[in-house]
Parts: C-alpha cells; structure tokens; sequence
C-alpha cells in the first residue's frame, strides 16, 4: 500500500523531538498527524490508477502543510526592512516595447485562462466564467471569439486552455461542446484538491476521498505549474512545438495577446513575464513585485506583517500591481516541477464552514513564482489589459457605452474623453446578477460619467444618461426610479426623486 514518507523523507525518530523546541516538537506532531490521516485518506481509494493520482495530489498538500508548519514555527514572517521597490531594470514600460502588426512567434504561443472560481459572490450558480457580460455572450464566449479570430487572422493554431477546478470541471466541459465546430482548440485540466484542515485539530476535515465536497478547496492558481505537467498536458504542448504560455483571470476582459510583448518575451530571453500597471486607490490590496534581498519576488497582502499594512496600501511607496496576465516559457516550467525548485509563498485563508467549523485553506499565487525563472521580470502595462469584473460594480462598466466590443475584445471607446474609468459603487440592491439585471432597463450611457454611488432600492429606466458625480440614495422604506431619458449630471438624488446639484 502507496503511504506519504514522514516530512523530508527521513524516518521518524522519537528522541530527536526532545532536541526541538515546544514549538518545533508541536509542528513535528502536527506533521505526523496530518500523515497519519492522509495515508488512512489514500488507503480508501481502491483503484491502482486513481489511489496513484490522488497520492500524489496528497503528497504536495503535505509539502505545502509542512511548509506552512516550519514558517509557522519560526514566526518566519518578511522583514521590512528587506522590501524595496523593484529596480527599473526590472520593470519594462510598454511603451518602450516595439509594437509589431505580426509576431513571427504566434504558433509557439497557447493562452490558457485561471477557470477554477465559482460565481456565488455575484450570486451565480456554476462557473464565473458562464456569466453572461456583453451581448449575450459570457466571459468563456468573448474569450473563445478572440482566439478564434486571433487564428484565422494570423493563419496559426493558438491552443485555448482552461484551468478547472472539481467546482467548475464538469459544467465547463458541457458548455464547451458548444464551440466543436469553432476554429480553435480547446483544452482543459484540473488543478489539485487539497483537504481543508481544521484551525484547532490542524487535521483534514475529510474523512473519506469521496465525502462532502464542502471539505475540500483549490488550492490556488499557484497549483498551476505542478498541476499543468500532472496532468500530461505540460508535455503534450511541448511535443506540439509550443514554447510560451499567456495566462490570465478568465474574468479579466482585458487580458488579450499582445505580439509585441510575446516579441519581448522571446528577445529579452525572459522565462517568466508578469503584466502590472499603475495603481489607483481602488488596487491597494492588490500584490506587487519588489525586490527583496537582490531578488524579484511578489509580495501579496497576506504576507504582510499586521504593522505594515498601512504602508503596503500607500500609492507612493508601492506604484503598480500584479494583473495576473503572465506569460511563462513552458520548458522552464517543466525544469522547475521536476527539479522540485517551486517554493511559493504559502497564503492562510481562514474560512468558516455552513456548520460553523473554523478551517484553513493553505492556498500559493501562481505570480509568486517569478523567483524562480530566468530573467524574469514586469512589464509596467496600460490600465485597458486589466479589465476584472470582481462585482457587479465591475458589470456594469463592461456592458454599458464605455467599452466597444470588437471581435470579442473590449477597448475603451474612443469617444471617451478621458483614459480613466468611473468609480462605480453599488449598494446591496445590485450585488446579485439577478437583481442588477432587474433594475436597468438598459445600460445607462456613462461615456462622460466620473463618479457613481447607488445605494438602496433604485431602479432605472430606459436611456438613461449619467454625467460628473452622480449619486443616488434611496432611503430605508423609500423607492427611487430614474424615468426613462433622464440626464443626471453632478446630481444628488435622495428620498423620492428629489434631485439637487452636487
């Protein structure tokens, strides 16, 4: 019967705990532990192949386990003093990039879209990517048009590839049928499963492989690079004579191919690109790359120490952020797997289940990996390549006048007069897609819109035009409807339709 080996490969020796201290010898019982209980996991599964698969899938959660353990132990944490902002070397404008009609590197690329998250904080049921955003087409829809066209314009075969998770696989296999006939190749795979563990025992809530779903999470797109050569596919690219790969949020709209930064890639013999644009007060918690000791590395949030939050926040010291579209050349990442050189950083998400148990989710960022690649480095990108829809404050952006869609691509309209986009804020009335779509008749026009707040229940008629700050604020008890052909423009609507200049 396949079991884990104890944490390093070493047999385990009662006495050297007494060498430990209190903290050590926790985390080596914590260790042997989880192992116990992993094995009794594996030991369930009854056929060769799966039980073989499922190892290891359990063998790098306990790599990841352990990790967290030992940093946990030391109070390994960043020293501050250590963050500096990246060298300029290290961050390439896009405007100082050649801009190419053609890149002779195309067939060589695949694009591969992060499809592992579910819809339910926009109140949706199934994949984020089923989510209908433009025209009646969903985010996988606009994706698989760009691709598409991208193939017959150039004459090449860009792989399309989606990263599932055991939420999102099956739904997202069934709504690809769809795409058969389509001038595309369309690949998937799933990232790992790993067990949620809970906060006070540190052992896996599951108790049988197969069990309550609920007790297994994603670990995070920074499962990618293990998971992309598990599953045979990191192989199968290769022998296809591909060499790069662009990856994205498959909710970011803007994250297109660009052939002057696969140029660039090539030229500059980088083995991993990370696209980051400036930040706005809207991106402070977003990671960003710094240099840390001579190295790049990307600093999330998460790994802040509590007492530098604030600092990490602060738009002067911290300038740009991680988009998440990252280009990676597909044999390094095939070096680093194999040589077992990945050593991301290790995100603590504290959950809480239905039945009130406290858990942690030990989750890694894919970006963190840009430590371990040659001549890796940022490309300080335009804010039109980062176009997430987190919300449905992001939504609406999308589906309204600002954007023009053109071969499932969005760019800002060009009769827009200025670069920036409109802070939008909605109130709880919009959060769900259902009741968003429920109170517009149809997307207000916003192409001279700075500012919006809607609070309460609003709901807005046909053509309705919104121009400077405009904000809306239906009492508790007190409904407002904005009449169909109505211009706001630096309005404060309050109680019933009461509007006054701002």
């Amino acid at each position: 019967m396949a079991h884990l080996t104890p944490a390093g490969g070493q047999p385990h020796h009662p006495h050297t705990l007494s060498t430990l201290d209190f903290q050590g010898a926790s985390s080596a019982a914590a260790a042997n532990a989880m192992r116990t209980e992993l094995n009794r996991l594996i030991s369930q599964v009854k056929d060769e192949n799966e039980r073989k698969l499922f190892q290891n899938e359990m063998g790098n959660f306990f790599l990841l386990f352990n990790r967290w353990l030992a940093e946990r132990s030391k109070g390994t944490k960043i020293n501050w003093d250590k963050v500096n902002s990246p060298p300029e070397d290290q961050v390439v404008p896009y405007d100082s990039i050649p801009k190419v009609e053609s890149s002779p590197h195309l067939n060589k690329l695949a694009v591969l879209k992060l499809n592992g998250g579910l819809g339910t904080t926009m109140g949706c049921v199934g994949p984020k990517s089923a989510i209908e955003v433009r025209d009646g087409m969903t985010f996988l829809d606009l994706s698989v048009r760009q691709i598409e066209y991208l193939n017959k314009a150039k004459n090449v075969n860009v792989p399309f590839i989606l990263m599932n998770s055991f939420n999102t696989d099956d739904e997202t296999k069934r709504i690809v049928q769809k795409y058969a006939t389509h001038n595309i190749e369309i690949l998937t795979f799933n990232q790992s499963r790993f067990p949620r563990v809970n906060k006070d025992s540190l052992l896996p809530t599951p108790r049988h492989p197969n069990g309550d779903i609920a007790d297994w999470y994603p670990p995070g797109h920074g499962d990618l690079f293990e998971s992309l050569n598990n599953s045979g596919l990191l192989d199968q690219l290769i022998a296809d004579g591909k060499e790069y790969v662009f990856v994205s949020n498959v909710d970011n709209l803007g994250a297109t191919v660009d052939e002057g930064i696969l140029n660039h890639m090539v030229e500059s013999g980088a083995e991993f690109l990370m696209e980051v644009t400036d930040k706005t007060r809207a991106d402070i918690k977003g990671g960003t790359l710094i240099d840390y000791e001579g190295q790049i590395r990307l600093l999330e949030i998460a790994q802040v120490p509590s007492e530098h939050v604030e600092d990490f926040k602060s738009i002067k010291k911290f300038k740009i952020f991680n988009t998440n579209n990252l280009w990676v050349n597909l044999k390094a990442i095939k070096r680093v797997v194999e040589d077992r050189e990945l050593s991301l950083e290790v995100i603590v998400n504290n959950k809480t289940t239905d039945s009130g148990e406290k858990v942690i989710q030990l989750e890694t960022a894919v970006g963190a990996g840009i430590k371990h690649f040659h001549n890796a480095h940022g490309v300080n990108v335009p804010r039109s390549r980062f176009l997430p829809v987190k919300s449905t404050s992001d939504l609406f952006l999308v589906t309204s006048d600002l954007y023009s869609l053109t071969h499932g691509e969005l760019s800002i309209n060009p009769k827009r007069m200025f670069n920036t986009v409109p802070l939008v804020k909605l109130g709880d009335h919009f959060k769900k897609v259902n009741g968003f779509l429920s109170r517009f008749k149809n997307p207000p026009h916003i192409l001279e819109l700075d500012h919006l707040t809607v609070t309460g229940d609003v709901t807005f008629g046909s053509d309705v035009i919104l121009k400077g700050t405009v904000i809306i604020v239906a009492n508790a008890g007190s409904h407002i409807d904005i009449p169909s052909g109505s211009i706001l423009e630096n309005k404060v609507v309050s109680g019933n339709l009461h509007i006054l200049d701002h």
